[in-house]
């Protein structure tokens, strides 16, 4: 089977084919068959099944990608958490005309479902009232596999972060297994990865035009499973199969050393990766939106609320209603985000006027306060920033743009952000225009005026920023920068905090456990902290989420680049030092700390002197604290107790494998 080759420079009208998009119905898109009569609809074109509560607002995917199809002059319909145990919601519309879109929700479902300890998480930001449940375990495979019970014959795209990230064979922390690819266990039809809006429209359209969904193989941005007597194109690139990565750790991160080299859409080739007699083929990217299609998608016509049915609060939505996206995409390639992955190293920005354009609308709502509470996107402060040499752009394979350094050739003027920002606040009806996504701080100590204007305008009282850690190995095998540009941008942001009469601090995020971190650069972490006065509410424990590139370092010990060994902190209990460390404060962690201190020979740390992480003797809260937990523990059995000895008759034993009411992990 011989296909084109896809690396041909972006044709014009491709990259604005969603700028002629109209702009759709200003009601949410029908839930219920109810809705969708009213429209004057007898059937959907496209059934939208997603694993997130639906919120008509352009943060989230359902409601975009539901929306660039209206306006392309499709019919959409929202499956939002259907009961997956049958296959009664799939069949609520009647049988879709063109095809299902299937999608886990906004959130990997296994990120969603459990803590870095494995444990069920206590809430659902997606869901309404914030209730567990609502979804099952690897979201995407129950979803596809109800689609096809429903109606047989209908295409099934999958899309969305589940299914992208897990396009090839991955490591999965839940299961601490290799998995093969997505496609063969939910068998969809295709895979649409990254952003989706392209995507989904030509599909849409070229199903719709009589094609089939075998033909939609050439597409960018698609990933397909090839039958067992079918032959991969002769172009691909062939990476270490399913086997091989399964098998050995070795070929796992070669594998993901090639994979991550193609993923610039403009010299990105083809890849192959057999399991067994089967072939997974993904195709090279999409190219990125253009400026002029990105102010269509966001200028849509969202309700931006959940829609009316719901009536509990739904989390997300209370945190990102009063948000404004400006920008996609990021060039940092941290070792540990999915973001570059998803979203591309591209930067993609809107127009000024079509985000004032946005800010006008959300004064109309009455309930709107005044306040925007971010004016960013996956990093505030790389918005329109691009390669100065396109020519060199298109044949780079550079993993990250400031890592080990910022590149010469990257634009990082913050003279178009300066302006928007300006902008932006003086929008009648905006009384306050808050910077809440991630800082780039390497980048925003280049541009005085830019931390001026952000310090004086932009913070409300607390900025959060992410050094991640001070080790500098640590740092490396995150992409990041130095501690040392934290130090720095803190003297800044402090000095501006106090031109400006204003008491604002920041607030730094930390991750533990990351690969790389062992007990001494942990210990090294918290000494800092407490030099410093920083004392985190909140840990972030390093989640190994499939894809990423500290996942395979975190599975194989090795860095995928250099193949150089790397430390990992496997075992729960090493784990929960770490965490620890970083509350090297808190009473309750006492004991972990000081075994954590022992264990590195850094008894020098434990005494009543200034210096020190902890006291010599264990507060009471800590003796406390570690009986509650044994008691906690125990619950005062000690034995196993029979309720009957006595067998009885008749009566037939029950599976232990019965499926219960809740979920967890399962491979």
């Amino acid at each position: 089977m011989k296909l084109p080759i896809l690396n041909n420079p972006i044709p014009c009208s491709r990259a604005d084919s969603l700028a002629s998009l109209g702009n759709g119905d200003a009601r949410p898109l029908p839930m219920t068959v109810r809705e969708m009569r009213a429209r004057g609809w007898d059937e959907a074109d496209v059934v939208f099944v997603t694993g997130d509560a639906y919120i008509d607002h352009p943060s989230f995917a359902m409601a975009i990608l539901g929306r660039v199809l209206e306006g392309a002059g499709f019919r959409v319909a929202i499956v939002s958490q259907p009961d997956w145990r049958s296959c009664d919601a799939w069949r609520q519309f009647g049988r879709p005309r063109l095809f299902f879109a299937i999608s886990a929700g906004n959130m990997d479902s296994m990120i969603n479902h459990y803590t870095a300890n494995r444990k069920v998480r206590n809430s659902d930001a997606y869901s309404p009232g914030g209730r567990i449940g609502l979804r099952p375990d690897r979201a995407t495979l129950a979803y596809c596999q109800r689609a096809r019970e429903a109606y047989k014959g209908v295409p099934i795209i999958a899309g969305g972060v589940e299914a992208s990230l897990r396009r090839l064979a991955h490591y999965d922390y839940w299961s601490d297994k290799v998995r093969r690819s997505i496609l063969l266990d939910c068998r969809a039809d295709l895979l649409a990865y990254g952003m989706g809006e392209d995507s989904i429209t030509e599909i849409a359209r070229r199903l719709a035009a009589g094609e089939t969904v075998r033909d939609l193989r050439d597409m960018r941005g698609i990933a397909y499973a090839m039958g067992a007597s079918e032959s991969p194109p002769a172009d691909a690139l062939v990476i270490p199969s399913f086997e091989q990565v399964r098998d050995d750790k070795w070929s796992f991160a070669e594998a993901t050393k090639l994979i991550h080299n193609e993923t610039n859409p403009y010299n990105a080739r083809r890849l192959v990766q057999w399991h067994d007699r089967q072939a997974v083929v993904v195709n090279p990217p999409a190219f990125p939106v253009s400026q002029a299609a990105m102010d269509k998608i966001y200028g849509l016509s969202y309700t931006r609320r959940p829609h009316p049915t719901y009536t509990e609060p739904i989390p997300a939505f209370a945190m990102i209603k009063d948000s404004v996206t400006i920008m996609r995409g990021c060039f940092g390639g941290c070792t540990f985000c999915s973001i570059t992955a998803h979203q591309g190293r591209i930067i993609q920005s809107r127009s000024q006027d079509s985000v004032v354009s946005e800010l006008r609308q959300m004064t109309e709502d009455q309930g709107f306060t005044g306040v925007v509470s971010d004016l960013g996107g996956p990093t505030a402060n790389m918005y329109q920033m691009q390669c100065s040499r396109p020519e060199v752009e298109a044949v780079c394979r550079r993993q990250s743009c400031v890592h080990p350094t910022i590149c010469r050739l990257l634009g990082t003027d913050h003279g178009p952000l300066i302006q928007l920002m300006r902008e932006a606040r003086q929008t009648p009806g905006i009384k306050k225009v808050l910077v809440a996504s991630g800082i780039r701080m390497d980048l925003a100590r280049r541009s005085p005026e830019y931390m001026q204007e952000l310090v004086r305008h932009h913070v409300g009282g607390r900025l959060k920023v992410a050094p991640e850690h001070t080790d500098p190995q640590v740092l490396d095998a995150m992409r990041k920068p130095s501690v040392g540009d934290f130090e720095q941008f803190s003297e800044v942001f402090e000095a501006e905090s106090a031109k400006a009469g204003k008491d604002q601090y920041l607030v730094p995020y930390f991750i533990a456990s990351h690969p790389g971190s062992d007990l001494n650069a942990m210990i090294d972490l918290a000494v800092f902290l407490k030099r410093h006065g920083y004392r985190p509410d909140q840990v972030q424990d390093f989640i190994p989420a499939p894809f990423d590139v500290a996942t395979a370092m975190y599975y194989t010990g090795l860095d995928p680049f250099t193949k150089q060994p790397v430390y990992v902190a496997r075992h729960l209990r090493d784990r929960k030092l770490q965490r620890a460390l970083m509350q090297f404060f808190k009473p309750e962690n006492y004991f972990e700390v000081r075994e954590a201190l022992r264990q590195a020979g850094r008894q020098d740390l434990i005494g009543d002197g200034c210096d020190s992480l902890i006291p010599a003797q264990p507060p009471r809260e800590a003796i406390a604290a570690r009986r509650d937990d044994a008691n906690g523990r125990f619950r005062g059995e000690y034995v196993h107790a029979v309720a009957d000895g006595k067998k009885k008759k008749g009566k037939r034993k029950e599976s232990r494998n019965k499926p219960g009411p809740g979920y967890r992990p399962r491979s």
